[in-house]
C-alpha cells in the first residue's frame, strides 16, 4: 500500500496540510509515503493514475467558495483511479468553504475515487489578514487524530452543492469587487531578479527573464506576492483591497476546522 499527498498549493499551507493527512495515515498503515505537488504548469503536465490500493490525500485550497476554476479541468482530467481511496481536503481562508469540499468530492468520484474520509480545514487567508497564524498547534493536534480515525472501509458524505455557483466577493461597501483583470505588480527598486515569483506562479505567468512581466492569466493566489523575500511584489487593484478590507472587518472570528 502507498499514500501519496497530493496537492495544489500555490502558497504553500495546503502542502502543509496535505502532508500532515497523508504521514500520519502512511505511519498508521505502516506504508510508504509519497509526496506529488499539483501546483505549477509542469507539474500538472502528466496525469496521475492510482491503484486499487493506494490511498490519496488530495487537497486544494478554497477559490471563490470552489475550487480554482482555473485548475478544476486538471483536476477533472489528470488524477484517476481504479477504485483506489482518497481522502478528500479543502483548506479556506478563515470565512467559509462554502462548496468548494463538495465539489472536490464530486470530481474525485467522477474520477473513480472511494472517498472514506475528508475535511475543510482553516488556514491563513493568501492576501486578507485573517487566520493568522492557522494552522495552529491545536489545528495540527486536530488534523493529527482525523487522519489516525480515518475507517479505510467507510464512505464519507459531506455538505453543500458541487454544482452552486461561485461566491461573489464584496467590497467594504457591500457591492461586487470585480478584480478579474488585476495583475500583480513590480517594485523595480526592491526586485533583484531571482525568479521566484515566475517559478512559484501556477499559471506560468510571469516572464522568469523579466519579472515584472505578466504574460497570462493571474488567479490572485498571492503566491508571487507571499514568497518574494524582497517585497518587491503586490497588487494595487483598488477592488481587490477593499475586497480585503472587508474580510479583515467581518471574518476575524476564528473558524473551525470541519472533518467527515
Amino acid at each position: 500500500m502507498k499514500v501519496t499527498a497530493l496537492f495544489f498549493s500555490p502558497c504553500g499551507s495546503t502542502e502543509e496540510c496535505a502532508k500532515l493527512v497523508a504521514t500520519e495515515l502512511a505511519n498508521k498503515l505502516g506504508a510508504s509515503l509519497a509526496i506529488d505537488s499539483f501546483t505549477t504548469p509542469a507539474e500538472r503536465k502528466n496525469v496521475r493514475e492510482f491503484a486499487a490500493d493506494d490511498v490519496v490525500v488530495v487537497a486544494s485550497p478554497t477559490f471563490a467558495g470552489k475550487l480554482p476554476n482555473k485548475i478544476l479541468p486538471d483536476f477533472k482530467e489528470k488524477i484517476k483511479a481504479n477504485g483506489a481511496k482518497a481522502i478528500a481536503l479543502v483548506t479556506f481562508g478563515n470565512r467559509s468553504y462554502d462548496n468548494s469540499l463538495a465539489e472536490l468530492y464530486a470530481v474525485l468520484k467522477e474520477n473513480n475515487f472511494v472517498i472514506p474520509a475528508a475535511a475543510a480545514l482553516v488556514n491563513e487567508h493568501s492576501f486578507a489578514r485573517i487566520g493568522l497564524g492557522r494552522p495552529n498547534e491545536n489545528d495540527i493536534a486536530e488534523i493529527k487524530a482525523f487522519a489516525q480515525n480515518i475507517n479505510l472501509d467507510a464512505v464519507a458524505s459531506v455538505p453543500g452543492d458541487a454544482d452552486a455557483a461561485y461566491y461573489v466577493p464584496k467590497q467594504e461597501n457591500g457591492e461586487p469587487a470585480k478584480f478579474l483583470k488585476a495583475t500583480p505588480k513590480t517594485d523595480l527598486d526592491k526586485c533583484v531578479k531571482c525568479g521566484v515569483c515566475a517559478k512559484s506562479c501556477p499559471m506560468g505567468s510571469i516572464n522568469p527573464d523579466n519579472t515584472a512581466e505578466v504574460t497570462g492569466v493571474c488567479i490572485k493566489c498571492h503566491a508571487c506576492v507571499n514568497k518574494c523575500q524582497k517585497q518587491a511584489k503586490y497588487f494595487d487593484d483598488e477592488q481587490l483591497i477593499s475586497h480585503a478590507a472587508m474580510l479583515k472587518a467581518n471574518y476575524t472570528d476564528e473558524k473551525k476546522n470541519e472533518f467527515f
